[in-house]
């Protein structure tokens, strides 16, 4: 501010713009690194081979929550000063706030709709997890149903009944064993088939 003459010329108000400038600016900039950050997140939960880290969005969620929170108040103070201490600034101050309010105003819009962003990231993961879970419970119900097969057939077997025909069968167990074997095969076939193994 000191080498700027011409500005400190205008009074104690364009030295408060010349701080609120400052803050806003870097508000700007933290914005400006949030949304790489979310455009990576962003890419990383619609990726079809990523895992999704619901963790991660919500830490920024948290980081979106607590700018977003030191970002607003002043929203609300510079537009007083702008609007309500007209009559105290000049005209070149007053276009100077003006800025500032407008660069305020696109942080806070920027704040916000990462908010929503993230909000909407939140329930992608979270369906994308549910996805997940449904496939992995497909898949496990899939080898329950091929297992539960043999495991019947061994149980009914294993009663050790007298009266069963194919007992005296020369061929009955290895008729068992393929009827067992074709079972499988025939529920793993058609698991394969529906994308369920």
């Amino acid at each position: 501010m000191e080498d700027e003459h011409r500005q400190l010329a205008l009074g104690p108000y364009a030295v408060m713009h010349a701080i609120a400038d400052h803050v806003v600016d870097s508000y700007l900039d933290v914005t400006r690194l949030m949304e790489c950050d979310i455009d990576a997140i962003e890419e990383e939960t619609f990726s079809p081979i990523a895992k999704t880290d619901i963790e991660q969005i919500y830490l920024l969620k948290r980081e979106v929550v607590e700018l977003r929170r030191a970002v607003a108040p002043l929203t609300v103070e510079l537009g007083r000063i702008h609007s309500d201490h007209k009559d105290l600034l000049s005209k070149e101050v007053l276009r100077y706030l003006r800025d500032v309010v407008d660069h305020q105003t696109l942080a806070a819009d920027r704040i916000a709709s990462y908010d929503e962003m993230l909000s909407s990231l939140v329930q992608a993961a979270l369906a994308k997890v549910g996805m997940q879970q449904n496939t992995d419970m497909r898949k496990i119900s899939a080898w329950v149903a091929i297992a539960a097969v043999p495991t019947m057939i061994a149980g009914i077997y294993g009663m050790n009944f007298e009266h069963m025909p194919e007992l005296s069968w020369d061929w009955g167990y290895p008729a068992v064993l393929l009827f067992m074997a074709c079972a499988c095969g025939f529920l793993y076939r058609n698991f394969r088939r529906n994308h369920w193994l």
